[in-house]
């Protein structure tokens, strides 16, 4: 008899927690994200102890680093000169004659969104940007669950949602990086091309023009959907109006992508100046591809970078093609496809490609295993969200102790 009633009871159980998964599903994830942060932050609060404050940008207020010194690390120092002084009017050069690192390499809607709340509450730089980005964080978080519970249901959009936000990088998320806030205006986008919301798609790929320079992908992610309606179009026709709202989204992503390099030229008169800018930051200037072919072989070998670069793609590609990805559906396919090739094609691949990465989010359903149309085939899926979770919260303290903590005169970025 119990034997009978044990199934039942797991049966019950699990019925009841689609149900409260579905109806509490913001609730459920802004906890889940909420508790990652509390342990990113006491992480923080204890790398402060272990942080030389020379290597704080514009050294510290006490004899020791703090938690909030911590926020501002790295790019952060970019971040909060904008806000306290805009952008140069003219480009700094170098001793060697090139264009010199300068704030024309970073996107200018975070920084104005700090200055705005530091000029209403009066708070620092620090404190602001770091609440600010703490709150857009769980707010992107929120809809990615809502984006994902579209394609896989409830409970696995909740649990891909959490593991999400214990990944190693995960801790900028309450940085002052725009991290945060991009990946609010990216889940917006997506899901609004999930609804064929056309207008909302298009407001929010020249957000991004002006957020992050990752609009150009997106334009990728409208034609993949152009496709798929197409495709459909006996079961579902595609009226005039889809195809004009799909340009403009294709239009507004394309405009997004170079929007801030032209603005970037009419201020410095300097028609470069974006694209120089970002090149200070590498030995050879801006090039494509080139970058994972170099920096592999300084890991690896020559040999060795061949093999892991091989590893790399095939990894990619059965992930993204096989059986168990297909309920995400072609719009997070189609971004997770277009972002990687454009991190593959512009990045100078380096410590910071473990932040870039956190935008290839859909991998993290499909590595639970909760990306399969058919659901009795998702098998194990608790055990591998608590393996997975508590792996990548092992792993954020490895992650934070080598690349946040900066022990001068090098460090590695993140």
């Amino acid at each position: 008899m119990t034997a009978l009633l044990a199934p039942r009871a797991v049966a019950r159980a699990r019925a009841d927690w689609r149900i409260l998964a579905d109806r509490r599903l913001v609730p459920l994830v802004v906890l889940g994200y909420l508790v990652c942060r509390a342990f990113s932050t006491v992480l923080m609060i204890w790398l402060a102890r272990h942080q030389p404050p020379a290597g704080v940008p514009g050294g510290v207020s006490g004899g020791h680093a703090t938690y909030w010194d911590e926020t501002r690390m790295w790019d952060g120092r970019w971040y909060q000169e904008i806000a306290a002084h805009g952008y140069p009017h003219h480009l700094p050069v170098g001793q060697d004659g090139k264009i010199a690192q300068n704030a024309w390499a970073f996107l200018p809607l975070y920084p104005l969104a700090v200055k705005c709340l530091m000029l209403v509450t009066g708070a620092s730089f620090a404190v602001a940007g770091s609440l600010l980005s703490l709150v857009l964080g769980g707010a992107a978080v929120a809809v990615m669950a809502v984006l994902l519970r579209d394609r896989i249901g409830a409970p696995a959009a909740i649990a891909s949602a959490v593991v999400f936000s214990a990944l190693p990088p995960a801790i900028t998320l309450q940085m002052t990086y725009t991290e945060s806030l991009a990946l609010l205006v990216l889940m917006g986008f997506l899901l609004a091309l999930e609804r064929e919301q056309w207008a909302v798609a298009a407001v929010l790929a020249l957000t991004m023009g002006l957020t992050r320079p990752i609009a150009a992908p997106m334009v990728l992610v409208v034609l993949a959907v152009a496709v798929s309606r197409w495709r459909e179009r006996r079961i579902r026709p595609v009226r005039g109006s889809d195809w004009v709202g799909m340009s403009a989204v294709a239009a507004a992503g394309v405009v997004g992508a170079l929007l801030w390099a032209q603005i970037a030229g009419r201020v410095t008169g300097v028609r470069s100046a974006y694209f120089d800018t970002q090149g200070a930051w590498r030995a050879d200037g801006v090039v494509f591809f080139v970058p994972w072919v170099r920096n592999f072989e300084l890991l690896f070998g020559q040999v060795g970078a061949v093999i892991v670069l091989v590893a790399l793609l095939a990894t990619f590609v059965v992930m993204v093609t096989g059986s168990w990805a297909r309920a995400l559906g072609p719009v997070l396919l189609g971004w997770t496809v277009a972002y990687a090739a454009y991190l593959v094609a512009t990045v100078d691949v380096w410590t910071s490609t473990y932040r870039y990465a956190m935008f290839l989010f859909p991998l993290v359903p499909v590595t639970l295993g909760v990306g399969w149309m058919r659901r009795e085939r998702r098998v194990l899926v608790p055990l591998r969200c608590a393996v997975f979770l508590l792996l990548s919260l092992g792993w954020q303290v490895w992650w934070a102790w080598t690349l946040l903590r900066f022990v001068p005169p090098v460090g590695n970025p993140i």
